[in-house]
């Protein structure tokens, strides 16, 4: 039967229904927000591997090009592989819901979103989030929910949940925060270098709000909420727990001390290896066998767990030896690659990013098709993580999840201080080649990043540093890091990821492998990074203070200047035939896909971009566009070259792009027969503009010109 709830959250409706779509998912929501419409299910496969490592959860986020009214673009006509959006929405729906899920869960569980209708003022991301959350809470799944989340954007010091688009563009924050009830789990943040204080206010000012939409979900989980599955579980014996404990625990403490990571990793492998082996027991059947070594294999991993714990917050130890608050040694240079037009290494501890910079004309910018009202962008990071980076083989192929999250993280932190199109008019490509990882490689991107855009000459506003925090808790203590690594990452509580210039945040990211963290918390991981960031932009701006003034030699080099609007028809001329001649004329070349071909952008509001190496092929073009929009002077005696010549008179240009029509009765002081008799093709001759007629043609006069 058909249930309809309905939200009034602040001044706009959230309706829920559920028991009419998709009724063989073992949970199924639909949610309309505004005119945003997904539709959220989940699915539990009753089969399981209990002894799997990992929680098969699967989250999605199915972006359907007919919910904004569009046909998809190119030869199939369908939707394909997820957009970059898409993969980083089923990111931010997975992050929040991933924690609160049972650690001994392994059976394999789908959701996906269906996004059927999209109102840009109110985000389908959100309201799918919302709906995972909902149709996870009311199926036989067992979860710690219900979590919720929300935007917050702040207009003239006010802070606004779910701003609209025009709200988002004058806002100069843009938060996506989500959480339970009790405590915020999840961040996501861009912002125009906002204080540490205004941002910790803007997310508990988005916490209040989600506490609303979580107690509308829990009314409904109250009355059509399912009963829990009770899930098969693996077993361990007390027994073997405490056996194995007395064998690993003092050699983990041991190897967990080791400074340098490989050497660390491999005395960690080697400690379960051995112990592996002696548990092999040959008279076993092959099941019993692989179950008791998937079970002396967790028991490792729970010791490693709680010594690596002990270490930090008891003894206050770090794994290499740093105090809390210790950044890694850094280390940076800049001109790494000749040919490039801007290029830097960033080097922290034993992450390293390799960041190059290109420029292109306005025209080269990214496509975007998807949902969103932007349809392309001209500032784009990709971020590169090669398995080489960490020792190891692995799959090579198209970019996953983790390095388009990565690249869309740095992107944001360092769009926050490009120059706009105005002021720098050129498509700006940042992609960072992680050749070293150990903890923190996101940020390291972000520092090598900005350092190669300087590099490049692109005007960045002030530079821009990164830096991720952990935290590790035991019992009521816990414990702040600041520059985690990779041990600290996998063992620790929390990745908290901060990134902005001297005087504020650009960038925020946070994930959390516990149910939440408090206020005070978020406010002393803010502190301890902003001390942080300030240290390693000391370092940055030492190898690079700001800016290069010029571009490189090998960049595009760029004029631009303003034409009438109305003369763009011109310069491009009948189906392209004027642009492509002046683009082959003044690059002398053949083919306007030429490498050495000049590039020409012409926009809606009248400039014209040109771009090439070549300052003199920029100036040869520029002369001969604007020699086409150039207006002739009724009066005036100019010199022109016949082009064509016919019975009732000759076309003569006056320049490319610019002809007029002698008549035969204005060919001569005297009568003449045929044109023929006076001028031929090539002849160059005077002329006197005597205005245009009705339809636009301009008339010229010889005999005039010869008075």
């Amino acid at each position: 039967m058909k249930k309809i709830y309905e939200l009034n959250f602040r001044g706009r409706k959230i309706i829920v229904e559920n028991g009419e779509l998709a009724k063989q998912s073992h949970g199924s929501i639909l949610v309309r927000y505004g005119d945003t419409v997904i539709l959220s299910t989940i699915v539990m496969s009753k089969n399981v591997n209990l002894l799997a490592d990992f929680f098969p959860l699967t989250v999605l986020y199915n972006e359907k090009l007919y919910s904004v009214g569009k046909i998809p673009g190119g030869f199939i006509k369908r939707e394909g592989r997820p957009t970059e959006n898409a993969t980083l929405a089923a990111r931010m729906i997975d992050r929040p819901m991933r924690p609160l899920f049972p650690e001994d869960f392994k059976n394999e569980v789908q959701i996906v979103n269906t996004v059927l209708s999209v109102d840009q003022d109110n985000s389908p991301e959100i309201t799918a989030l919302f709906g995972s959350s909902l149709a996870t809470c009311i199926s036989q799944v067992p979860f710690n929910g219900p979590v919720a989340g929300v935007k917050v954007g702040r207009i003239n010091g006010k802070f606004i949940i779910n701003p609209t688009v025009e709200e988002t563009e004058k806002s100069d924050i843009d938060l996506t925060v989500s959480g339970t009830k009790d405590a915020i789990n999840m961040v996501e943040a861009g912002a125009k270098e906002v204080s540490e204080e205004d941002m910790l206010e803007a997310l508990m000012f988005g916490h209040e709000a989600i506490k609303e939409l979580i107690e509308f979900q829990e009314k409904i989980i109250e009355e059509i909420g399912g009963e829990k599955y009770d899930y098969p579980k693996l077993e361990i014996p007390e027994e073997l727990t405490k056996e194995v404990t007395n064998l690993i625990k003092d050699d983990i403490d041991k190897a967990l001390r080791i400074k340098e990571k490989l050497e660390k990793y491999t005395k960690l492998d080697e400690i379960k290896e051995n112990l592996l082996n002696k548990y092999t027991d040959e008279s076993l059947k092959e099941d019993e066998l692989k179950e008791l070594l998937t079970k002396v294999a967790n028991i490792f991993e729970s010791v490693k767990y709680e010594v690596f714990r002990n270490i930090v917050v008891k003894e206050k130890i770090r794994a290499d030896g740093r105090k809390m608050t210790e950044i890694r040694p850094l280390s940076t240079a800049i001109d790494i690659l000749p040919r490039t037009h801007g290029s830097a290494l960033f080097t922290r501890g034993e992450t390293q990013s390799l960041s190059v910079t290109t420029l292109g004309a306005l025209g080269e910018h990214q496509i975007l098709d998807g949902l969103g009202i932007e349809d392309s962008k001209r500032f784009i990071l990709h971020y590169n993580f090669p398995q080489f980076s960490v020792g190891e083989t692995g799959r090579y192929g198209a970019p996953g999840r983790r390095e388009i999250g990565h690249g869309a993280l740095g992107e944001r932190a360092l769009l926050q201080v490009i120059p706009s199109e105005e002021e720098f008019p050129y498509t700006i490509r940042v992609v960072s080649e992680i050749l070293e990882s150990n903890g923190s490689s996101s940020q390291a991107s972000i520092c090598a990043g900005c350092m190669s855009l300087m590099a490049a000459g692109v005007p960045i506003k002030a530079p821009v540093a990164g830096i991720a925090m952990g935290l590790i808790t035991s019992g009521n203590d816990y414990t702040i890091l600041t520059d985690i690594q990779g041990l600290e990452d996998h063992l620790g509580d929390m990745d908290f990821k901060v990134a902005g210039t001297k005087n504020g945040i650009c960038a925020l990211q946070m994930d959390i492998k516990i149910k939440g963290i408090t206020k005070q918390i978020l406010k002393e991981a803010l502190a301890q990074a902003h001390k942080a960031r300030l240290e390693i932009l000391k370092v940055i701006t030492k190898q690079i203070k700001e800016p290069r003034k010029e571009v490189s030699k090998y960049a595009p080099k760029m004029l631009t200047f303003t034409i009438d609007p109305n003369k763009i028809k011109d310069v491009i001329g009948k189906g392209g035939e004027m642009i492509t001649k002046i683009i082959l004329e003044a690059s002398n070349v053949n083919a306007v896909t030429d490498i050495n071909a000049v590039k020409v952008d012409l926009e809606d509001d009248g400039r014209v971009i040109i771009y090439h190496s070549d300052k003199d092929i920029i100036e040869k073009t520029a002369n001969m566009i604007k020699d086409v929009v150039k207006e002739v002077e009724t009066g005036k005696i100019y010199t022109g070259k016949v082009v064509k010549v016919e019975d009732f008179g000759c076309f003569v240009e006056l320049w490319p792009g610019m002809e007029g029509l002698v008549h035969v009765s204005h060919l001569a002081k005297e009568r003449i027969e045929k044109p023929s008799d006076i001028v031929k093709v090539g002849d160059e001759i005077i002329v006197k503009s005597l205005g245009y007629d009705k339809k636009g043609r301009l008339n010229l006069s010889r005999k005039e010109a010869l008075k």
